[in-house]
């Protein structure tokens, strides 16, 4: 193959199962013509079994689809009638159940309609990629990989590639470059290995604690009190993710192992564990069947009691003891002390975790080029916190190696095979640093990869020890930042608040960031240096003054957040708003106010000040009337106000940014980004072609037609019929009573025209007044305690 880039025009998914259609979603998510597969029907319509795939895409939460509309754009076909059009495609990916022969009879039978240039990858999750490829045209071989895709495929960052051994090193880096910016992925080249990396680590974690388990006579709710959040993992912990991942498909998993690796020092543990054997046979297979290691009985989450056979209320928490050792400041001092501790608890946690250190060690060289590959499977593919290997060169790399070697010597450890040579290397303080990565195979640090694709990840996920460059302080305050990377005259800023949250503080800085960039530079970056972009204004702050009865200050720090917002409109440099994460109020109405915003596609974007008893007030408002009036073309407002009104006053948050441009909350200009890592390189690109094109901001509009009274009127004729049939509250309706009078220019004329002050000072006008009502106050203050919204 040359070595121009990959191009996927159009793409096929064989499969339309609970991945292969997943994924058909998710490609459709990118842009990618997709067909997807399935066999024919026996009755109705030969494609019925596809079909009912892609309607369920619709109902699954998570949501498969960054906007449901896209189910519409997935072709559905079936291999009887329609193998042809798979010679119009660039990329197939298989992605039946896991049976070696199911594949290859597949492969067989599509091998001549594959296009010359196509590429075939597997979505196995496990088996031999060699193995697959044996059936395949020797045409074929070059352009053949596993892709294995993690469950749910548009949320799991983790993508592991897998090459046979004849595949093109050209395919395997198109692809990398594919899966990355296009899909958004964090790729790891796994070697052909069973289960490959994350899989591997991920279920011998499993199968420790599984084992260990029992023989600290713990309970399963314990365990996940133990292996959640506590120790940096997901809140599904192991016994939940075990019942969301299926039982019987983690038996399968495991029986990969077992029939795979016969020579394994742990194979005697590659065994399906025997209360899983038990609930597999009665059909509790976990959450797809309402049972397994846990059970929901009405609003109750019972656990499974093996001694009694039943399920019972949950007791299990964590000890105070390891509680405690778990808030030292260190992970050395908190691994010192669990080893130390004659707790059950802390000897499981010491447990697993030792068992983990000394597999993955063994196995680095064989399952992996680097240790930076398996920390970032795990935590891409598990979602750990930090990797095993980060894990052990926080806690001390030489004092948790010399209590592996000794824990092996005692018989303690699931496996008697000594760590390799290398771990136990006295002068060895980790396996990540500045130069790279440990290779167990090569013996030496692997540095990370100077690929193109990677070049656009200026702040990339790295592993512990390695450092980024955090740019040029042009100023700092407590609130913000702005600073410069490379030299390249586009300045960024970034908030510190908690939450990046805005107070007075961050206002007076986003100004003078303005004023800086039109003195020294020709663009201005918004972005976060994490999620979220930003939650809006900083309540506590802003109720301090009210509660405070300052009432007079209250209403100038609202107009002070108008103020702001349009000088980023108004400014004389292009400002761009990167948004990943949360954009929820004012942090929606700054990048509203934008010259563009670039949004990440898991950017969820809401006006939600409803649900806190106000109304949006730093111009959200404002501009979304603006934007109804762009849109009427002379013609009725009303209606293309009716859109905004239901987004704003229901407190709508979109699920990606997909949808924040259906919901008007970004406009269709503005750019989404697959790849959170990318963002930045985007926004700064995106702000040097609007400053070489040479920018001006946009002129004061002063002919905003508004819908007037008559459609206030309307709008609240509907909230009546909603209020008598108590679908809404009183206090409800008196919020979007003002969202609609706002929205429609207040008191005037239908067809009247407006400027945008005339709107800012309705928005700040109907936002303190409410904020004066003691029902507002209280959703507020509920806010503010929970976290979550209030109805009363």
């Amino acid at each position: 193959m040359s070595s121009s880039p990959l191009l996927i025009r159009k793409a096929a998914v064989l499969g339309a199962g609970v991945m292969g259609a997943q994924i058909a979603a998710h490609l459709t998510n990118a842009n990618v013509e997709t067909i997807l597969f399935d066999l024919t029907a026996k009755d109705g319509d030969p494609n019925g079994i596809v079909l009912k795939a892609i309607d369920n895409l619709k109902k699954l939460s998570p949501a498969p689809l960054a906007d449901k509309s896209r189910a519409g754009a997935i072709v559905p076909a079936n291999y009887d009638a329609n193998l042809a059009w798979l010679s119009g495609c660039d990329l197939v990916i298989e992605a039946i159940a896991e049976r070696l022969d199911w594949k290859r009879d597949l492969y067989a039978k599509i091998g001549p309609h594959i296009a010359p240039n196509a590429i075939l990858a597997s979505n196995t999750s496990g088996l031999s990629i060699n193995a697959l490829a044996d059936v395949l045209d020797e045409k074929l071989h070059h352009r053949f990989c596993g892709v294995h895709f993690f469950n749910p495929p548009r949320y799991m960052h983790l993508v592991e590639v897998i090459a046979c051994a004849k595949t093109d090193p050209a395919v395997l880096d198109g692809l990398e470059a594919f899966l990355t910016t296009a899909l958004g992925k964090g790729v790891v080249m796994a070697r052909d290995t069973p289960n490959f990396i994350g899989n591997r680590i991920g279920v011998f974690s499993m199968l420790a604690t599984m084992h260990h388990t029992e023989q600290f006579k713990l309970s399963f709710d314990t365990v996940d009190a133990l292996t959640g959040p506590a120790i940096g993992h997901p809140k599904s912990a192991t016994y939940r993710t075990s019942d969301v991942v299926g039982l019987d498909t983690m038996g399968h998993v495991i029986k990969t192992m077992d029939d795979t690796l016969p020579n394994d020092p742990w194979h005697d543990h590659y065994k399906v564990p025997a209360v899983v054997q038990a609930l597999v046979a009665k059909g509790a297979l976990g959450q797809k069947t309402g049972a397994g290691f846990f059970r929901k009985v009405g609003k109750d989450i019972l656990v499974l009691d093996p001694t009694k056979a039943d399920y019972v209320p949950q007791t299990g928490k964590v000890s105070d003891e390891v509680a405690a050792i778990l808030k030292l400041k260190t992970p050395a001092e908190q691994f010192a002390k669990l080893r130390a501790s004659s707790d059950s608890q802390a000897q499981f946690l010491w447990a697993i975790h030792r068992d983990l250190f000394h597999y993955a060690a063994y196995w680095l060289g064989d399952i992996a080029a680097s240790a930076r590959d398996i920390d970032f499977a795990m935590r891409w593919g598990y979602g750990w916190k930090l990797g095993p290997f980060e894990t052990w060169q926080a806690a001390g790399w030489s004092d948790v190696a010399k209590w592996i070697a000794e824990d092996i010597a005692a018989g303690k450890s699931m496996s008697n095979a000594p760590l390799p040579a290398w771990a136990t290397d006295p002068k060895r303080r980790g396996v990540h640093d500045a130069a790279g990565s440990w290779s167990a195979a090569t013996g030496k640090q692997v540095p990370v990869s100077n690929a193109p694709v990677y070049q656009r990840q200026l702040f990339p996920q790295t592993v512990l020890g390695t450092k980024t460059d955090k740019g040029k302080t042009v100023f700092e305050t407590d609130d913000v930042r702005l600073w410069n990377l490379g030299g390249d005259g586009i300045a960024i800023l970034s908030f510190k608040s908690k939450m990046h949250t805005i107070g007075a503080g961050v206002l007076d800085g986003v100004q003078r960031a303005v004023d800086e960039a039109e003195r020294g530079f020709k663009a201005l970056v918004v972005w976060q240096d994490s999620e979220p972009f930003s939650v809006g204004a900083n309540l506590k702050e802003a109720g301090a003054l009210f509660q405070a009865g300052k009432i007079a200050e209250f209403e100038a720090f609202i107009a002070r957040f108008q103020q702001t917002s349009m000088r980023m409109k108004h400014a004389l440099v292009p400002v761009v708003a990167a948004v990943r994460g949360m954009a929820l109020g004012g942090g929606c109405e700054f990048q509203m106010h934008s010259a563009r915003t670039v949004a990440a596609l898991e950017s969820y974007i809401g006006l939600v000040e409803a649900g806190v008893g106000l109304l949006p007030a730093g111009g959200g408002l404002k501009e979304l009337a603006l934007r109804a009036s762009w849109h009427a073309f002379g013609g009725d407002v009303f209606t293309a106000l009716k859109g905004a009104f239901e987004t704003v006053a229901m407190a709508k948050t979109s699920g990606s940014a997909l949808e924040a441009k259906e919901l008007g909350l970004l406009r269709q200009s503005d750019v989404v980004v697959y790849h959170a890592d990318e963002l930045l390189c985007v926004a700064k690109t995106e702000a040097n072609a609007l400053a070489e094109s040479g920018w001006r901001p946009p002129l004061p509009n002063r002919q905003i037609t508004v819908a007037g009274d008559v459609a206030t009127a309307t709008f609240k004729a509907s909230l009546v019929n909603m209020l008598e049939g108590r679908f809404i509250s009183a206090h409800d309706m008196e919020i979007a009573t003002r969202i609609a009078d706002t929205l429609c220019g207040g008191q005037i004329e239908r067809g009247s025209q407006v400027d945008e002050q005339w709107l800012l000072d309705l928005e700040r006008k109907h936002f303190v007044a409410l904020a004066q009502m003691p029902k507002t106050q209280e959703r507020i203050a509920f806010t503010m305690k929970t976290g979550k919204p209030l109805r009363n």
